[in-house]
């Protein structure tokens, strides 16, 4: 049903319970989703507050997701498109449930307004008030420019955040008016603008100009193309550690692996996208992650619908690994190392639990980092890592 609502571009509405985002969500048919099929006791969906006639209790929930069936801001738009999040759904219900102590809720879907602003400013709305609740949000797109819609959460809250893109294309073409070819311009560019760091990950070298890349480092933005980020997944844990907002555009795995993502035979294998959003989890930052770019009527057998649900559950299991980890100062729970490399003294620590590394920068900030850096600093070499933070905070 379209609908039209009344919010400012930065506005807030004043939202005093949870029954109040009622009005910007549709509830879900668990039987129509499910096509009627009973779940066991052992499968997640057994184990979902699902919005079907009031909108669940938020206290005692961790996880919170939210489907946005809109792709007017896509290039071209299919008929099935308005069923992609409930797709999704259909696969996550299924898979089976590991992690007790994560309590997830689902929220239903976004209400389509009579225009995509009206969409963005539901989604701002509905997003920057569970994050104000603290709790941790999937959305399930949808085109890849509700990521600015999702960056205007904070926004609309005065965050200041480090941003993630997963994505094959970077999304910069100031000449296109489509939406999800130049919404990074928006995001990166407006005013007042509140993204501290941005960093892109799995672009691939043949559909990015290279004046782009150029522009993106003399910004002192991180950019990783895909064959690197194979070569090493374990060095992109470190900034996916401290993002607060994380979008993953399913373009960047490759067709092989997931038929809806039509515009590479290259990328990321479906298990390299699911130790991204795994590091997702284990990132104590993130609030938000946003997975975009299914259409359904290019899904063969449902496979990228699969996909998508499996690295949810990765996501979720790693939010279970940090739930159980110490962060930098508990003492107790890491391991202390003493190193020097062009006469700077510092200090890296190794978390007992997760094996994840830190090192401590010259104005005493913990900054998350790898094994690989540790042994670069032992060795008298500056760690790259610690390079471009110092670039940055110059």
């Amino acid at each position: 049903m379209l609908w039209n609502i009344e919010l400012k571009t930065l506005g807030l509405p004043q939202i005093t319970s949870m029954n109040d985002l009622h009005d910007y969500l549709d509830p879900l048919n668990i039987f129509a989703i499910l096509q009627d099929e009973a779940l066991t006791d052992g499968q997640i969906g057994k184990h979902i507050d699902i919005y079907e006639g009031e909108l669940p209790e938020l206290s005692h929930v961790d996880v919170v997701i939210i489907g946005v069936p809109e792709y007017r801001g896509n290039l071209q738009i299919e008929e099935g498109d308005l069923t992609g999040p409930d797709a999704i759904r259909e696969k996550l219900y299924r898979l089976h449930y590991w992690h007790s102590d994560i309590q997830i809720a689902d929220f239903g879907n976004i209400k389509q307004g009579k225009d995509i602003t009206d969409t963005y400013a539901a989604l701002k709305t509905v997003v920057a008030d569970l994050i104000a609740a603290e709790k941790k949000v999937i959305i399930l797109g949808g085109s890849h420019d509700l990521t600015t819609a999702q960056y205007e959460a904070y926004r609309s809250l005065e965050r200041t955040v480090e941003v993630t893109c997963i994505d094959a294309a970077v999304d910069l073409h100031s000449g296109s008016s489509v939406r999800s070819q130049n919404f990074l311009l928006d995001l990166l560019t407006g005013e007042p603008n509140l993204v501290k760091h941005y960093n892109h990950i799995g672009f691939q070298s043949f559909f990015v100009h290279p004046r782009m890349m150029e522009t993106l480092n003399k910004l002192h933005f991180d950019c990783f193309r895909v064959g690197k980020v194979q070569e090493m997944i374990e060095d992109i844990e470190p900034p996916i550690r401290h993002t607060d907002m994380l979008s993953f555009d399913i373009c960047a795995i490759k067709n092989s692996d997931s038929p809806a993502s039509t515009l590479s035979p290259n990328g990321f294998t479906g298990a390299e996208a699911c130790t991204l959003l795994r590091y997702a989890g284990m990132s104590n930052h993130l609030s938000t992650v946003g997975i975009y770019g299914y259409h359904p009527n290019a899904d063969r057998d449902g496979l990228s619908a699969m996909q998508i649900s499996q690295m949810i559950w990765y996501f979720i299991d790693g939010y279970q690994k940090l739930k159980s980890d110490a962060v930098p100062g508990d003492e107790t729970a890491f391991i202390e190392y003493e190193t020097a490399f062009s006469q700077i003294k510092t200090t890296f620590i190794q978390s007992k639990k997760t094996q994840r590394w830190w090192m401590r920068m010259p104005d005493n900030r913990w900054v998350a980092c790898t094994y690989r850096d540790y042994l670069e600093a032992s060795a008298n070499l500056y760690p790259e890592r610690w390079l471009r933070v110092q670039e940055r905070d110059c």
